[in-house]
């Protein structure tokens, strides 16, 4: 009777029977899946032809919605296409197009809801939706590999966000390609988030972060957008190994965030400032590339305490900005940063400059404070201060100081990431 085994396994996975998953053969038609839905038990996969379901669908038990990568799910333009309100739910394989237009009931190609504990949403194609996957207090949902392109059809700020995450402790957001909309992932009062490996273009903000304590932003990258990684309200935040090249305004924005870690990025040709800091105190900077940006590092709104050090400030047309009446130093155990602009010496040969490094002077303060004295800064009188200050360095009115600064660069490995000149 040994034949009888494999007849039995065979039948217990295409029929669904007590303690294995059944498979099911979902066939392009309206209302087939959710039909195929109330027959499904715990644990099966749906498994969907290819072509065109034209139906919103609620998954609100552990279910596998596999649209194997050739069916596309359309929500008719009403409402979120699929939500999940049930535990252990897995959407892979789908496009998902046509959600509705509401930011009141934040329409969305895929949402997870409170209910939906430990969701994955994993290799799936969303176009044109007002926001593409929204978890809505979803613990530990992992959301990986998937396309999502938002809309054009409005003004960049009344559009949906690529991902929306709130109250969402656990959540990861990983190996995503994020383009359009408004923010490519925002983040909004919760907090253990991963976000790690996205590459996000044509945006406002690359990652807009708010009230999430304790998360990660790393290895990601931001091309092209207004800002790149906004961090706001929120404590002990690693922003690692980051790229931010040809972001508009700002690569990284740190504002009322505290005791968080900025390190190994790569900022490249931010038009206004590659970082900036608003009330960020306590917070470390150290290992970054901060490159032909209008401000390498600026500071402002009483931000202190900031540990800046082995950071690379190439070519900025001011390398910091930096308003204070007592010098900061910026050297720690002996080591600073590198600044393209110092022309330094080392006798010694210890790879460090043999005089401190005084980014800003007098003649600076005027300026931020007195734009159109620019006008002035060939003339024989402007010249005189400035000599006057490198000669006598007790006239300087206080700001950063370098005292141990680096003879050379030190390239970050996020550079790897990117092709640059």
């Amino acid at each position: 009777m040994r034949w009888l085994l494999p007849i039995t396994l065979g039948l217990l996975v295409t029929l669904g029977l007590p303690g294995r998953a059944a498979d099911w053969d979902v066939p392009v038609r309206a209302g087939a899946i959710a039909e195929t839905l109330a027959q499904a038990a715990d644990g099966d996969v749906l498994r969907l032809r290819p072509g065109t379901y034209g139906e919103a669908v609620v998954l609100d038990r552990p279910v596998t919605l596999d649209g194997q990568g050739h069916a596309t799910l359309d929500g008719g333009s009403e409402g979120s296409v699929i939500t999940v309100t049930g535990p252990g739910v897995i959407v892979q394989g789908l496009t998902v197009v046509g959600s509705g237009s509401s930011h009141e009931t934040i329409d969305s190609g895929i949402k997870l809801t409170k209910k939906a504990k430990a969701p994955q949403v994993l290799n799936n194609t969303l176009l044109g939706n007002l926001y593409g996957i929204d978890i809505h207090g979803a613990k530990d949902s992992l959301v990986k590999g998937n396309r999502i392109e938002g809309r054009l059809d409005r003004h960049m700020n009344s559009r949906g966000n690529g991902v929306y995450v709130w109250n969402a402790p656990g959540a990861v957001v990983e190996g995503n390609d994020i383009r359009f909309g408004r923010d490519g992932i925002f983040v909004n009062s919760s907090k253990k988030n991963v976000f790690r490996d996205n590459t996000f273009r044509d945006l406002r903000f690359a990652v807009h972060y708010m009230y999430a304590n304790d998360s990660e932003v790393s290895g990601n990258v931001s091309i092209g957008n207004h800002l790149g990684y906004a961090v706001m309200f929120s404590k002990r935040v690693r922003v690692i190994d980051n790229v931010s090249i040809d972001d508009r305004e700002h690569g990284v924005m740190l504002n009322y965030a505290n005791q968080s870690v900025i390190r190994g990025n790569f900022v490249k040709n931010a038009r206004e400032k590659c970082t900036f800091l608003y009330n960020a105190n306590k917070n470390e900077f150290s290992g970054n590339w901060f490159e032909g940006c209008g401000i390498g590092i600026h500071f402002t709104a009483g931000s202190a305490d900031n540990r800046i050090v082995n950071n690379s400030f190439i070519g900025n047309r001011t390398q910091v900005k930096y308003v204070s009446t007592r010098w900061d130093e910026w050297s720690e155990d002996g080591r600073g940063n590198y600044w393209s602009d110092f022309a330094a010496y080392d006798v010694d040969g210890n790879g460090l400059a043999d005089v401190p490094y005084r980014p800003n002077d007098s003649i600076d303060h005027v300026l931020w404070t007195q734009p159109s004295a620019k006008l002035l800064l060939g003339s024989p009188a402007v010249q005189l201060v400035r000599w006057s200050q490198s000669a006598f360095p007790a006239l300087l009115p206080g700001g950063v100081v370098d005292s141990h600064a680096l003879m050379q660069p030190d390239p970050p490995e996020a550079m790897q990431k990117v092709s640059h000149d």
